[in-house]
């Protein structure tokens, strides 16, 4: 960007804290004397930025234990920039201990950060956080909000090994607890995986959900470029937070906001780097609702495009063979999207302050086994596929790079289960009629339905297949799936069976037709069963008859419009709270 291409630098009292503290009359003396009483000195507050370091570090995230240090990190950037950093706590969203999923709360993360910064004298904020939902609820936020923001991510854990082999957090989870099940691994063994599998703090280090949103924040240009592949436990992630801290003053004098970074250009850029890197089928959620957000048109087809068009290119567990540190090493996102430059907005601006241009002139790539060049992509299949059919009007996604060949095309019998307390108790019932050619379908698991939408589309195959050696079924629901997770499973079919779609209506022992090459998903009964089916459906009961379950039922938006709340996604900006 060169000297006229630059914002004008604002003055101090253009800034948003002066309406607190630099007006006159008694109440922002008030302002003044309060912040002295907590011992800071009037010139370090006024006439400066402030910075709202908002920090989602708890006991029980596991992702994001090392956030306090981080925050101090940031800290020493902004007092060296001449902010002054003040430290917000935020809801956590750690993936495995939240109940009943960490996605019935990512709408109230993005509430949190949104009117913790409206209510607050912020003139900037750094957004720490990097586990799953938390990355779309705190960027959701900080768009709605709309003042100069930067991410800073957690970063993923280092690489954890097992008997001489490359284990990854959730991939191998699910492999060994399969194992397990069948009878191949001891109980003693899983002692052992339990306590050498995941072996520092930071996010999962497969391309998991986690990685998956902090690459696409990153490629959105909200953050520096590169960030989201340093590993967390690596002395270049302090370094990346303190330059974090230092770059969101001076984005605070130029008044650069997120809604002047994203464009329909970044969020092409998103598409085609979730694509290259083979990302969690979750991204078909959030990057939706992020996009929507900032008022930029996104459909489920778009991915499919992006899709089509760019091949994996990470070879990156579950689709590949290394894990994220690997990824770092081997050039990180910088090195990924070089490969892929060919098919992105390289105007497209990043919260360095340069475009995506200048930034990919320095990427390189260092291995060639771990970030493929386009001739030899990981896989010859896409990383995600949008399927429509009676099953799903409104959409599914699968994600093929993670399939089964022989299953991408099957038709099968529908065993069904109303609800994922009923799919546990049943699955390994001896006289549950299922065999390979069975197709698994799980219902009340949407969006309304579950509620949350949680994580449950990986249905567990029954023990006694487990034990002839099947790994997979053709596996159908209105859930979502961990992006650690493999296997044939349809996922996000929308509308969702809570609210009368069509997967309300299968029962045990219908056809159904999977053909993900032509991008279908049909119910093999006639139109007129079908009907009949429909005339005797009732509703289920509404679940929650006060609290935040109540505005999730009454509010929340499908899958495929990235299950949002409606009165979030839309509307005229908020005004500035009054002072007085």
């Amino acid at each position: 960007m060169s000297e006229n291409e630059r914002p004008p630098r604002r003055e101090p009292g253009e800034l948003r804290s002066a309406r607190w503290y630099s007006a006159g009359g008694m109440r922002a003396f008030a302002h003044r004397q309060r912040m002295q009483q907590m011992g800071f000195r009037r010139d370090e507050f006024m006439g400066r930025p402030v910075i709202a370091i908002v920090n989602t570090w708890s006991d029980l995230s596991p992702c994001h234990a090392h956030l306090r240090e981080r925050a101090e990190a940031v800290k020493r950037g902004i007092l060296r920039a001449g902010g002054f950093p003040v430290e917000l706590p935020a809801m956590s969203l750690g993936e495995v201990m939240v109940k009943p999923t960490t996605m019935l709360y990512r709408n109230f993360l993005a509430m949190e950060v949104e009117e913790l910064l409206r209510q607050h004298p912020i003139d900037g904020a750094v957004l720490l956080g990097g586990c799953d939902k938390t990355t779309p609820g705190l960027v959701m936020g900080a768009i709605s909000m709309n003042i100069p923001a930067i991410y800073c991510p957690a970063g993923p854990m280092l690489n954890g090994r097992w008997r001489g082999t490359k284990v990854g957090a959730g991939t191998h989870t699910r492999k060994y607890w399969d194992d397990y099940r069948a009878g191949h691994l001891s109980e003693a063994e899983m002692v052992e995986i339990e306590g050498i599998s995941t072996r520092s703090p930071g996010t999962c280090n497969t391309m998991g959900t986690a990685s998956t949103m902090t690459s696409i924040a990153d490629a959105l240009g909200l953050m520096l470029p590169g960030a989201s592949s340093i590993p967390a436990m690596d002395a270049a992630h302090p370094r990346m937070a303190s330059a974090c801290g230092e770059r969101i003053v001076e984005m605070v004098w130029s008044d650069v906001k997120p809604l002047d970074i994203l464009t329909a250009g970044s969020v092409r850029n998103a598409l085609h780097v979730d694509a290259a890197l083979g990302g969690s089928t979750n991204a078909a959620v959030h990057l939706v609702a992020i996009a929507r957000r900032a008022g930029l048109a996104i459909s489920l087809e778009d991915f499919d495009e992006a899709a089509r068009q760019t091949p994996v290119l990470a070879n990156i567990f579950p689709a590949g063979d290394a894990l994220m540190e690997d990824f770092f090493f081997a050039g990180g996102l910088t090195g990924l999207m070089s490969r892929i430059a060919d098919r992105l907005d390289l105007d497209a601006m990043t919260a360095a302050g340069l475009s995506w241009r200048e930034v990919l002139a320095k990427a390189r790539v260092d291995d060639d086994t771990v970030i493929r060049p386009l001739d030899r992509p990981v896989v010859d299949r896409p990383a995600i596929a949008v399927l429509r059919g009676n099953l799903a009007p409104d959409g599914a996604v699968i994600k093929p790079s993670a399939a089964s060949d022989h299953l991408l095309t099957h038709r099968g019998r529908a065993v069904v289960f109303d609800s994922h307390a009923e799919l546990n108790a049943r699955i390994d019932d001896p006289d549950l009629a299922i065999d390979e050619t069975s197709v698994l379908v799980l219902r009340g698991a949407g969006p309304v339905g579950a509620p949350g939408m949680p994580e449950w589309g990986a249905l567990p195959l029954p023990k006694r297949l487990l034990d002839r050696g099947i790994r997979d079924l053709v596996r159908i629901s209105d859930a979502r799936m961990s992006g650690t997770h493999y296997g044939t499973c349809v996922l996000h079919v929308a509308p969702e069976s809570h609210v009368g779609g069509p997967l309300a209506l299968v029962q045990t022992g219908d056809e159904i037709l999977l053909d993900v090459p032509n991008r279908r998903l049909e119910l093999l009964v006639s139109d007129e069963e079908l009907a009949r089916r429909r005339a005797g459906w009732r509703p289920p009961p509404q679940r929650f008859s006060r609290g935040y379950g109540v505005i999730v039922e009454r509010h929340i938006t499908q899958a495929d419009k990235g299950c949002d709340f409606d009165f979030l996604e839309a509307g005229a900006a908020i005004p500035e709270p009054e002072i007085f």
